[in-house]
C-alpha cells in the first residue's frame, strides 16, 4: 500500500487558479511506497529546474504528506 505522499496546490494569487483554468482548490497527490522513496522525488521536484531561464520558479506548492 501506498502510504507516502506528495501534494501539490497552487499558490495564492497564481493565474491558474482562476475558475476556468484550474480553480482556487486544485491539488494533486503523487504516491510511494516508502518515505525513502517520497523523500527523493520530494528533492528531485524541489531542486532548481536545469531549462528554466535563471530567476524562473515553479508556480506550485509541493508539500509532503502521509496516508
Amino acid at each position: 500500500m501506498k502510504r507516502y505522499g506528495i501534494r501539490f496546490t497552487l499558490p495564492p494569487g497564481d493565474t491558474r487558479a482562476a475558475p476556468h483554468l484550474l480553480g482556487g482548490t486544485w491539488e494533486s497527490f503523487r504516491w510511494y511506497t516508502s518515505a525513502a522513496e517520497r523523500d527523493q522525488a520530494y528533492e528531485d521536484l524541489t531542486r532548481p529546474l536545469e531549462y528554466y531561464r535563471r530567476g524562473d520558479t515553479l508556480s506550485q506548492v509541493v508539500t509532503k504528506v502521509e496516508e
